[in-house]
């Protein structure tokens, strides 16, 4: 699974094996076994794909299918349960989080 999203997640952000291999510091051949399913990256390695993709590490690694935990907050209610201002603030506290990450530059 691992393997898939990495390719995945990288054509998405229309990123090279080098670029992804240069933001890790690694040769472009151990992030393409990565990709091969051939090898598997450390933990600190996982937590900066995670990083650089802006997902989890457990959607990486194929646990869940939502790719971060504020997509969780959308994912885990029913209408019935929140009122309209509720959601209402759910929403703006997804795009506070949106905006900072954006600001940090991920």
């Amino acid at each position: 699974m691992l393997e898939h999203r990495l390719e995945e997640l990288r054509t998405e952000k229309k990123l090279t094996k080098k670029e992804v291999a240069a933001f890790l510091k690694i040769n472009q051949s151990t992030y393409g076994k990565y990709e091969l399913g051939k090898r598997e990256p450390d933990y600190d390695t996982l937590t900066k794909l995670a990083e650089l993709f802006c997902v989890s590490t457990d959607y990486l690694l194929g646990r869940t299918d939502i790719k971060n935990p504020t997509e969780s907050i959308a994912a885990h209610h029913d209408g019935d349960e929140w009122t309209e201002e509720e959601l209402e603030d759910i929403e703006q506290f997804k795009d506070f989080v949106r905006m900072r990450r954006e600001k940090r530059g991920e």
